[in-house]
């Protein structure tokens, strides 16, 4: 089971303190095998958190409705209270508010906060940044159901991605710093052997960060894309500054709470990571990302304001955008499973995912199978039909659906329909728990690779294309080509000829794309693990950070040396 710590008890903190940092000392020799490691149980169940976790985590998140997020320890001077999250299940504001200051004032207040975090030790501040994640371990439910009623993820996926999935993508971020800056002896004897003398001096070394840390968070995945940005900044001396999308702003409150709370108890200046609540008609993320005291910027969000961070000089900048990601098919073993396997792939949080395959492309010949060649009309017709009776199960497809964010999603959706055949339309899909929500069943469209310049573009939400291609030459070139121009953050092949996998993933890989070979059962192209799966490969447009690889964290500090001809009191 886990233990949440007690405040009240130092002991118990300490000894949980101690015994996580064990765990991640045992799994550090395997950090780069990219095998299994997780440190947060993913099952919500009582044999795992407790009997009254849910529902203590449940009457939290509703206490806070209506009332000002108090649990912050920043200096409030200066401070508007203001805040405009809905949730998209009960279509009403959740009427919490958060303390606004300007950019001046935060970047101010972090910059004061700097040098004693700075100058702290790797072991010091490690032990720290374990505290805020235990912290965060005991609130997951709280968090799960924030990240409900602000993203629409079903409860399901809100616990796990918001919380186990995120705190380790935090720790996965925050060992691999550990180790970049540990990496060297801080300090050692350099002797040179000149003949008749031998020269010897005292090196030591030290590494720092490049400045203030931003980190610009989405509105579906706020803690999950956000949290191991801000984990590798701090664990690297950055203070960090949080800004939120300010229609899902109590996921990342709730983790940086968690963080102050940490900082407090070890005896640092809570304001090292600062939350910075803003509205959408007074945005703080341009003025925020062009202070000159703001060196590094973690954003995950739309095309355009990414290319926009990409402009500003004198910035180090880890990015998630938007992309377009493909599933071929071609040949398979069993058809059913496949459409399945893909039909859940799509209806997963409502095709709300930056790597859910919109655009499926397949041979005009149609797809091989053991049973012979199926037409490409009846695979598109089964695929559309796996799609309806995902989502139309009473069951499974609103749970699996969950809701849709913005309704401007909608809206956008409504410009798609003119793009090609409709195979099945958006039906509205009822939730058993709350009604009204904001639910839709997929738009499958079939579309025709001639359409290029069309259908080549990100679809966000409920909607996916079918795309007939002349055959498989032809599906892999349009993949690669809308990945070069527009960027991919996922991909999957399905084939039965595996002499032909290896050329397939080096035409994609090259292309900057993560290839999922014939996934069927319980594993989806969507899905990316801690420790195991990079996410994002800085290899095309859709991004340049890759939350897991060590570049992610080698770019956020410099080392710098010294050297003492006197040896500091070594013997001669």
């Amino acid at each position: 089971m886990s233990t949440p710590l007690n405040p009240a008890s130092e002991e118990a903190v300490v000894a949980a303190l101690e015994d996580f940092i064990s765990k991640m000392e045992e799994a550090a020799p395997n950090l780069y095998d990219r095998n299994y490691i997780t440190f947060f149980e993913e099952n919500p169940s009582p044999k795992n958190y407790g009997e009254t976790a849910d529902a203590e985590g449940k009457a939290a998140y509703e206490a806070r409705l209506g009332q000002p997020f108090e649990d912050l320890l920043q200096n409030m001077e200066g401070a508007r209270w203001q805040g405009e999250e809905e949730s998209p299940y009960t279509g009403k504001d959740l009427g919490i508010t958060y303390p606004v200051f300007s950019a001046e004032t935060l970047v101010e207040r972090a910059n004061l906060a700097r040098e004693e975090w700075e100058r702290s030790s790797p072991d010091e501040r490690r032990a720290c940044l374990v505290l805020a994640l235990k912290n965060f371990e005991a609130r997951f439910f709280e968090v799960a159901h924030a990240t409900m009623h602000t993203t629409g993820q079903g409860f399901m996926m809100a616990f796990q991605a918001a919380g186990p999935h995120a705190a380790d993508r935090s720790a996965e971020s925050l060992l691999l710093c550990y180790d970049a800056v540990t990496q060297n002896d801080t300090a050692s004897l350099w002797e040179k052997n000149m003949g008749k003398i031998t020269l010897q001096l005292e090196k030591t070394w030290h590494t720092y960060p490049y400045g203030i840390s931003l980190a610009i968070g989405c509105s579906t995945f706020p803690t999950w894309n956000t949290l191991p940005g801000v984990f590798a900044s701090l664990m690297a001396g950055s203070p960090v500054i949080v800004k939120p999308h300010p229609k899902a702003v109590l996921p990342l409150a709730l983790a940086v709470a968690c963080i102050q709370d940490a900082l407090d108890v070890c005896g640092f200046e809570p304001e090292v990571c600062q939350l910075a609540p803003d509205t959408a008609a007074e945005p703080l993320a341009k003025q925020l990302a062009e202070h000159e005291l703001v060196k590094i910027i973690d954003y995950t969000g739309g095309a355009a304001f990414g290319e926009y961070l990409e402009t500003l000089p004198g910035k180090i900048l880890f990015t998630e955008k938007s992309g377009i990601n493909a599933a071929i098919i071609h040949s398979v073993q069993n058809l059913d499973e496949v459409l399945g396997n893909l039909a859940f792939s799509i209806c997963l949080y409502s095709g709300q995912m930056c790597t859910a395959p919109h655009h499926i492309l397949i041979p005009a010949e149609g797809v091989h199978t053991p049973e012979g060649l199926v037409p490409f009309d009846e695979v598109a017709r089964r695929y559309a039909a796996a799609v309806d009776s995902l989502a139309q199960n009473p069951k499974a497809g609103p749970f699996v659906l969950g809701a849709i964010q913005n309704k401007a999603t909608l809206e956008r959706l409504g410009l798609l329909k003119g793009k090609g055949k409709e195979l099945l339309d958006h039906k509205q899909v009822a939730h058993p728990q709350f009604e009204g929500a904001r639910i839709l069943s997929p738009l499958v469209l079939e579309a025709d690779e001639s359409q290029y310049d069309q259908i080549a573009h990100e679809i966000f939400g409920p909607a996916v294309l079918v795309v007939k291609a002349q055959d498989l030459d032809a599906c892999l070139a349009m993949a690669r080509r809308m990945a070069v121009e527009k960027g991919a953050l996922s991909g999957a092949v399905y084939t039965t000829d595996e002499e032909l996998e290896e050329e397939i993933a080096y035409a994609l890989n090259s292309a900057g794309i993560p290839v999922s070979f014939n996934l069927t059962g319980p594993v989806y192209m969507n899905q990316n693990a801690a420790f195991s799966d990079y996410h994002v490969t800085g290899g095309n447009p859709a991004g340049n950070g890759s939350i897991g690889d060590v570049t992610f964290v080698l770019r956020r500090f410099f080392r710098v040396g010294n050297k003492f001809g006197n040896l500091r009191g070594r013997n001669q």
